[in-house]
């Protein structure tokens, strides 16, 4: 793919873009330590999201270990802004020696015995770094679940860099479409499971990082529909520029005629991702409205 499909004028920040993409990473993590400085320090985008969601999740920790936190966050933030530029010209062999899976030999071993998987990410480390080499990891179809921008620029943009490493972009409400067409098959369903649902279609809430937090459960009725073994994959980073990725079953294959209550996975999910990110807090995306919708008051404990 020489580019991604776009109007005459949108062509010109396509070659910007493109351009930057082509500097090498030392010159990119100079440009990103700018960023940090102006971001963090002159605009302060988002500073009071994130330092408020950094309170109320580690409530235990002092304000010189928040800010700590804080500050390697949003260099984080604007490095993970030039990584993913520069996803647009980055060799599939560059992409593997900065990004280490591993534990991935059980989920290889149900694909290998002809059973899909179901992998439940979140936005830690570069997301977008993940993505892509996983799936250039499995010699299996991935399939990647995702929410369509409202940008047309960025939609093709993101859909370009996403789709380059060989990975099958599926649109939330096509999803259900997508996997009864390929039902059966040994593919990974790859999902980033933090998102914030809709207020009207919450179904789910559990504490989370010390929070009424609310999570969609789709995860557990596709694994229940499809038969899916499913993982809990984590990331973080190693040094700049280089991640490690651990792949941690969740739950096994549903038992046959086995109905299960509640929404297990997505308890469990919730509680895996709260251990990571408790062990590794600066990988987390802080500056998201993670908590926007506050719990009913008749709501009860996982529900």
């Amino acid at each position: 793919m020489s580019r991604p499909d776009l109007r005459p004028g949108q062509l010109p920040l396509w070659w910007l873009l493109k351009g930057i993409s082509l500097l090498p990473f030392p010159v990119l993590y100079a440009f990103s330590t700018f960023l940090y400085v102006v971001l963090y320090h002159l605009i302060g985008y988002r500073k009071k999201v994130v330092r408020q969601n950094l309170e109320k999740s580690f409530p235990q920790k002092s304000v010189a270990e928040l800010r700590k936190i804080e500050k390697q966050f949003f260099l984080n933030l604007t490095d993970i802004m030039v990584e993913t530029l520069k996803l647009v010209s980055l060799s599939p062999q560059d992409l593997a020696k900065r990004v280490y899976l591993h534990r991935s030999e059980k989920i290889e071993n149900y694909l290998n015995q002809g059973v899909p998987v179901m992998i439940m990410g979140a936005h830690l480390g570069n997301w977008e770094f993940m993505s892509s080499a996983g799936n250039r990891h499995f010699p299996f179809p991935v399939d990647g679940v995702y929410k369509p921008l409202a940008s047309s620029f960025f939609e093709s943009f993101l859909w370009f860099l996403r789709s380059r490493f060989g990975i099958t972009l599926v649109k939330m409400k096509d999803t259900l479409r997508h996997l009864l067409r390929h039902r059966g098959q040994p593919r990974i369903l790859s999902l980033l499971s933090d998102q914030v649902p809709p207020y009207g279609e919450i179904q789910y809430w559990t504490n989370f990082l010390h929070q009424d937090t609310a999570f969609y459960v789709g995860a557990d009725k596709l694994r229940t529909s499809f038969n899916y073994p499913t993982f809990f994959v984590g990331m973080r980073h190693v040094k700049r520029g280089y991640y490690e990725v651990v792949f941690q079953e969740l739950l096994p294959l549903p038992q046959a005629g086995v109905k299960e209550e509640g929404h297990p996975l997505t308890e469990v999910f919730a509680r895996k991702l709260e251990a990571w990110v408790n062990q590794y807090p600066a990988e987390y995306l802080w500056s998201h409205k993670r908590w926007k919708h506050q719990r009913p008051a008749t709501s009860v404990q996982g529900t």
